[in-house]
């Protein structure tokens, strides 16, 4: 009777451990991840192994930045990183065929705890205290772009020198200092023209309409002159087009 009792609670347990992966209630602590990803057929599953692989590449980024860790110790740990984090993709990719949400959308990748991921590229990536490692380093170095020694001006800065002045707005006459400089240099002109003796006017000259020196300005038409004008030709032009 022990012995029936103890299969019947075997056979119990083992439905019940069944029934709770199906639906995705299972003991991650407990249970050996497994390899063959793709064979996994519940969304509920995936995500509870793509969690446990989260908390994995925290728990490594963050041991990582100690100090007492050995070049070898880094590198090996880097790698563990960078193998969790393809781990990570196939979990996501295998969740998206199956119909859940797409995680490799965001740029952003957090935890259970809320701790977020750093990296999730593509390629080999070095993490915290695997940047300075000898040979890193230099790589790094040599990535990044060179910077002149003096840089172009750009459209903005060259902006930030234009002021009202440019655009000729300045208080050179309102304070009379242009007005003044321009009386200077004409007084300075009319003195040469007097000393070389060209004072009078050339014969080839025609003075303008109106200021010969009769006294009488330019007649401007009025604006009852200008619309009878403009009338005058549109009536004309009539008349050319019915003749």
């Amino acid at each position: 009777m022990a012995r029936n009792s103890e299969k019947a609670q075997s056979m119990l347990f083992r439905f019940r451990a069944q029934q709770a992966a199906d639906l995705g209630i299972i003991d991650v602590g407990r249970t050996r991840r497994p390899k063959n990803i793709t064979e996994i057929a519940s969304i509920p599953q995936c995500e509870k192994w793509r969690g446990q692989v989260l908390k994995e590449i925290s728990r490594k980024i963050s041991r990582i930045q100690e100090s007492t860790l050995s070049d070898y110790q880094i590198r090996d740990l880097n790698d563990e990183i960078n193998k969790a984090m393809k781990e990570k993709h196939v979990w996501e990719l295998q969740i998206r065929n199956l119909g859940g949400p797409n995680y490799m959308r965001g740029a952003r990748v957090y935890d259970d705890d809320g701790k977020e991921i750093p990296g999730g590229g593509k390629g080999y990536r070095y993490y915290g205290r695997a940047k300075e490692l000898p040979g890193v380093r230099e790589l790094f170095e040599a990535a990044k772009p060179k910077v002149p020694d003096k840089p172009l001006e750009t459209r903005a800065d060259l902006r930030k020198l234009v002021d009202a002045s440019y655009y000729g707005y300045n208080l050179d006459e309102a304070d009379g200092t242009l007005l003044a400089y321009e009386a200077a240099e004409e007084r300075k002109a009319f003195e040469n023209v007097k000393k070389s003796g060209n004072d009078k006017l050339d014969k080839s000259w025609e003075p303008l309409p109106g200021d010969a020196g009769d006294g009488k300005g330019w007649l401007l038409p009025t604006t009852e002159q200008i619309q009878e004008e403009l009338v005058n030709r549109r009536r004309q032009k009539l008349l050319d087009k019915l003749g």
